[in-house]
C-alpha cells in the first residue's frame, strides 16, 4: 500500500484527539443542563455530541489540513478522490446510554485511505470510553492495544474459541434484524453464552478475547471504522452481514475469525 503519511504520527494524533474529546464528553456526562434534541432520523443528539465533533474537526484542520472529514453530526465532504485520506468521527457512540447515565459510550475516530484504485481501507482507529476508563486503538500492521485508566498500553488479541457451543455472543438489541430475526434468535440458542452489552463495547470485547462474536444489523460508517481496525489488528474479522470485509457496508459483525463463516452462514441461510 502506497500510504501518504506517517502511521506512528497518526496514532499519536489519535491519542491527542481522544484526550480532547474525553475532556468534553466526560464533563457533560450526568450534566443537569444537558441539551437533547431529536434528529430527522428519530435518533437523539446532545450538545456533547456536537461539541466533541466540533473540537475534533478544529484540531484536525490544524494538524492535518489536507485530509477530509466525515462526521455523524456535521456531515461529509462533497467528494473524496483517489489517493486522499479522510477521518471518520462518531463523537459519542451510545448517545442513548450517555443521556440516561449509562457509562457505555465512546468517541470513535477512524482514519481511512482511498488508494489510487478508489478502494477505501481503514488504516488507524481510536475508541475512547472515559466513563469506562478505557481506550482501544490500532493501526495497520502495528497491532491493537488497550489502555486502562491512563495506564500503559497492553496489546490485545481475539480468542481461540472454535466451537459455537463454547462461544460467547454480544448484541445491542433485536431491533433492525427484519427477516433475519428468527435466524439470529436460533443462532443465540446454539451459543454457550449471550449478553446484551451492545454498541462499541461488544466489538472491543471481541478484540480483547472476552467475547467471540458481536453483531449489529444497521450501522453507519462512523459506527464501524474505528472498531473494525481494532478487531482486525487484534487478529479477528470484521465484515457486514453479507460477508464483505471492512466497515463500508450497512451492518457490522466482529468475530475471532474462527467463528465468522459459521455466523454468516447461519444468519443468511
Amino acid at each position: 500500500m502506497n500510504y501518504p503519511g506517517d502511521l506512528f504520527s497518526d496514532v499519536e494524533l489519535l491519542k491527542s484527539l481522544a484526550d480532547l474529546s474525553d475532556e468534553i464528553s466526560f464533563d457533560r456526562f450526568h450534566a443537569q443542563d444537558l441539551q437533547v434534541e431529536t434528529k430527522p432520523d428519530a435518533t437523539p443528539v446532545t450538545d456533547a455530541d456536537r461539541a466533541v465533533e466540533k473540537k475534533i474537526r478544529e484540531h484536525l484542520l490544524k494538524e492535518r489540513p489536507l485530509d477530509k472529514i466525515i462526521g455523524e453530526e456535521f456531515g461529509s465532504p462533497d467528494e473524496i478522490t483517489s489517493g486522499e485520506r479522510y477521518w471518520v468521527i462518531d463523537p459519542i457512540d451510545g448517545t442513548k446510554n450517555f443521556l440516561r447515565g449509562v457509562p457505555i459510550w465512546a468517541t470513535l475516530i477512524g482514519l481511512v485511505h482511498r488508494d489510487e484504485n478508489g478502494k477505501d481501507q481503514v488504516i488507524a482507529g481510536m475508541v475512547s470510553s472515559p466513563a469506562l476508563f478505557r481506550r482501544w486503538y490500532a493501526a495497520q500492521g502495528f497491532g491493537a492495544f488497550t489502555e486502562v485508566n491512563g495506564g500503559p498500553a497492553t496489546q490485545i488479541s481475539v480468542s481461540g474459541v472454535k466451537n459455537l457451543s463454547d462461544a460467547s455472543l454480544s448484541f445491542s438489541d433485536l431491533v433492525g434484524w427484519g427477516e433475519r430475526r428468527d435466524l439470529y434468535l436460533a443462532f443465540m440458542e446454539r451459543a454457550w453464552r449471550v449478553r446484551g452489552i451492545g454498541d462499541f463495547w461488544s466489538h472491543m470485547l471481541v478484540a480483547e478475547g472476552a467475547v467471540d462474536i458481536a453483531a449489529e444489523p444497521s450501522l453507519a460508517l462512523w459506527d464501524m471504522a474505528a472498531v473494525a481496525i481494532v478487531v482486525k489488528e487484534a487478529g479477528g474479522r470484521f465484515s457486514d452481514l453479507e460477508n464483505n470485509d471492512g466497515p463500508f457496508g450497512k451492518s457490522g459483525v466482529s468475530t475471532n475469525g474462527h467463528l465468522h463463516e459459521i455466523f454468516i452462514k447461519a444468519i443468511n441461510s
